[in-house]
């Protein structure tokens, strides 16, 4: 770490993939679930399928092409669209809402509670994700993730990598941006905040989309601190 970042005061997290472990997750969730209530599918394929139209979605409303919509609305949609091509056709409403709320029962990766605790003793932590309000909320309580408080993008009604999004966790903790350090496994989530004034932090989830990861193996710019995991990263700005 050769930055000075001594004026830090505010680390803001990506979550889907640096923080929580959305693909193995997903995959370990609906597999149980499938099992108990006999509903065989590709679980694991489909948890791709669904996380590679997250993206074309949104992009739908930063686009101005559609009004502001939930990710939970996005996320149903998107289901929706999947289910024929994983025989899923004839599921009862009541196990459509429960797949999809799967993204409100992510795991942290093994590392993320135990630095997100320590660095919460210096800093005000919190996600600075897509996740609406309440999948955020359900979605710390179930995996144990310590924020101080949440900056679901539902509260600036930008998805990021609009700098709406960026600049509003500065503007509510009336701080500057440089005084708002972004933490990602994602080199694009850490250029688009750096260029609204932001610090960076970068990790590597080399497993996050299993054999099907293309990018985001190492750091891709000078981010201010690489660390090997949010363990590695408590190290570096606590000692």
């Amino acid at each position: 770490m050769s930055a000075d970042l001594s004026a830090v005061k505010v680390l803001v997290f990506d979550v889907f993939g640096s923080v929580v472990d959305w693909r193995g997750s997903i995959e370990r969730d609906l597999s149980a679930w499938g099992k108990t209530n006999h509903i065989q599918a590709d679980w694991g394929g489909l948890a791709l399928a669904w996380r590679s139209l997250y993206q074309p979605k949104m992009q739908q409303v930063r686009s101005g092409q559609r009004p502001w919509t939930l990710l939970d609305d996005l996320h149903r949609e998107s289901l929706e669209e999947l289910l024929p091509k994983f025989g899923l056709t004839t599921l009862a409403p009541d196990d459509l809402d429960h797949i999809n709320r799967v993204w409100h029962r992510l795991d942290a990766w093994p590392d993320a509670i135990a630095g997100l605790t320590r660095l919460k003793s210096k800093y005000v932590i919190g996600p600075l994700s897509n996740g609406n309000i309440a999948l955020l909320a359900n979605m710390a309580k179930h995996a144990g993730l310590p924020w101080d408080l949440s900056f679901s993008t539902e509260w600036f009604k930008a998805y990021k990598p609009m700098p709406a999004a960026y600049l509003g966790v500065a503007q509510a903790m009336n701080v500057k941006p440089s005084e708002v350090m972004l933490c990602a496994a994602h080199n694009d989530d850490l250029k688009a905040a750096r260029a609204q004034g932001l610090k960076t932090a970068f990790w590597p989830r080399p497993t996050e989309y299993g054999s099907a990861q293309t990018k985001d193996f190492k750091a891709e710019e000078s981010w201010d601190i690489v660390a090997t995991d949010i363990r590695d990263l408590a190290h570096q700005l606590l000692n």
